[in-house]
Order: structure tokens, then C-alpha cells, then sequence
């Protein structure tokens, strides 16, 4: 049908414009890290470091952990109904919470606040002007502004997913217990992981750490018109970082099942 063959080219255009900006935005911030020229305020990272990790902490610790007693129950109510072996159910979902639940659903948190904020902020300076007196007074905006929120991104996206996984963990097998009996020593069987599970999540969380502030200053940087661009770029952003997450999620699931073979 020619409308869906047009609103499929006009999808894949608009994903390759997506893609060739955040590969732009990338190299820029690639060439801030080596440039001298326009250094950030002391304590910068520091205090993103405060805004990206304490402050999103109980956000991700409570939402991950209402979904893993959520997916524990649904998981041994569905088995208890077919063979009633509860032993294997907390090996099984402490793996994935390693690999997938934990750093996938983190980052994905992260998009929406983290993301939100970055846009924001660096939104806000552009339709002020502000981005463009730094450039007058010789400072990068990109090594200002988004290289200290990247770094402070970097290091405390998986400090987060690893409370992530506690929360969740911790609310699962309390669930499990209490509800289905399993005992606690048999749900906390960490048997299961293994090393490329551990390698999978953490190159999931740097991941993640680096495209949500990317992307999101790609955006805020890109915003005209008053409050109401900063309010589309703010919108912009976290449907992007949110998509960023999802397609990073599949690419490093896929190559970690085809060169570390998790999946056996």
C-alpha cells in the first residue's frame, strides 16, 4: 500500500538522522576530552555525579523493586499451576536480573529523569543565549556542558542498576517467601551466573551511561523558540534516550548471545 510504504521510508530516514547525530554529537564529545581549552568549573562531575546517582537512587530502588516482587509472583504463580518446582525460579530470574533486568530497566529510568534534567538544563541556556556567550568568551559548550554530565552518567549508571538489582532481588525473594514458601537459600542460588552474564550488564550500563547524556545535550543544544522548544526538546530527548536504551539493549543481547553464548 503506497502509505505504508511511505511512512516506512519516512521511519527509516528519520532513524538515519537520528543516527547520524548522535554519531556527530559523539565525535564532539570524543575531541572535548583532549581539548584544553575550555575546562569545566571544579566540582562539576561531582555534582552531577549528586544529581544523576542520589537523587535518582529511590527512584530506581523502588521501581525496581516493586518490579521484581511483581515478576516473581507472576513467574511461581505460573509455575506452581504446571509443575509446582519453585526450585529453580530464583537462579534463573537472579540471572536475569544481572544481565537484563537490572541495567535494561535502570537505564531506561534514567532516560526519563536524567534525560528530562539534561535537556532541560541545557535547553534552557541555549534559548537564553547562555551557550552562545561561552563560545564568545572561548569555552566549548560541549567540554562545559555535557562532559562532565557524561562522565558523572558514566560512573554512577552502574552503581544505580547494581541497587537496582539488590531492590529487586531483595523484594523477590520476599515475595517468594512469604508467598510461596521458597526458602531463602534455595532462591538466592547464584550458581546460574557467570562471568559473561557480569560482562553482558556492565557493558549494558556503560552503554546506557553514555548514550542518555549524548543524546539528550543533542537535543537541549538543538532547542529554539523560547520555553515552548525547550519543552519539544525535552520531550525529543527522553523518547530518544528511551529508544537509544531499547536498541542498545538488542544489539548487546544479540552480540552477547553470538560471541559469549549466554544463551546455552
Amino acid at each position: 500500500m503506497p502509505w505504508l510504504r511511505d511512512t516506512a521510508q519516512r521511519t527509516g530516514a528519520a532513524t538515519l538522522d537520528f543516527l547520524g547525530a548522535g554519531a556527530d554529537m559523539a565525535r564532539l564529545v570524543g575531541r572535548s576530552f583532549v581539548r584544553v581549552r575550555g575546562s569545566r568549573p571544579r566540582g562539576e562531575v561531582v555534582r552531577q555525579m549528586h544529581q544523576v546517582g542520589n537523587k535518582s537512587l529511590l527512584f530506581v530502588a523502588v521501581t525496581l523493586g516493586f518490579l521484581g516482587m511483581v515478576l516473581v509472583f507472576q513467574t511461581c504463580l505460573q509455575i506452581q499451576r504446571i509443575t509446582g518446582d519453585l526450585s529453580q525460579i530464583g537462579a534463573e530470574f537472579l540471572k536475569v536480573a544481572v544481565h537484563e533486568i537490572g541495567p535494561t530497566l535502570t537505564g531506561s529510568m534514567l532516560a526519563t529523569r536524567v534525560g528530562a534534567g539534561i535537556a532541560a538544563e541545557v535547553g534552557s541556556m541555549q534559548v537564553t543565549e547562555q551557550v552562545d556567550a561561552l563560545r564568545m568568551c572561548g569555552v566549548d559548550p560541549v567540554s562545559y556542558l555535557v562532559v562532565p554530565r557524561l562522565l558523572a552518567s558514566l560512573v554512577m549508571t552502574p552503581v544505580l542498576a547494581a541497587f537496582g538489582v539488590v531492590a529487586a532481588l531483595g523484594m523477590g525473594g520476599l515475595t517468594a517467601r512469604f508467598y510461596f514458601q521458597v526458602n531463602p537459600e534455595i532462591f538466592y542460588d547464584v550458581s546460574r551466573v557467570t562471568y559473561p552474564d557480569l560482562t553482558i550488564g556492565a557493558i549494558k550500563c556503560v552503554a546506557y551511561g553514555a548514550a542518555i547524556p549524548i543524546v539528550s545535550a543533542f537535543f537541549g543544544l538543538r532547542a529554539r523558540g523560547g520555553s515552548e522548544g525547550v519543552g519539544t526538546a525535552t520531550t525529543r530527548a527522553v523518547i530518544a534516550s528511551s529508544f537509544a536504551v531499547i536498541l542498545l539493549d538488542f544489539i548487546i543481547s544479540a552480540l552477547g548471545y553470538i560471541f559469549l553464548q549466554t544463551g546455552k
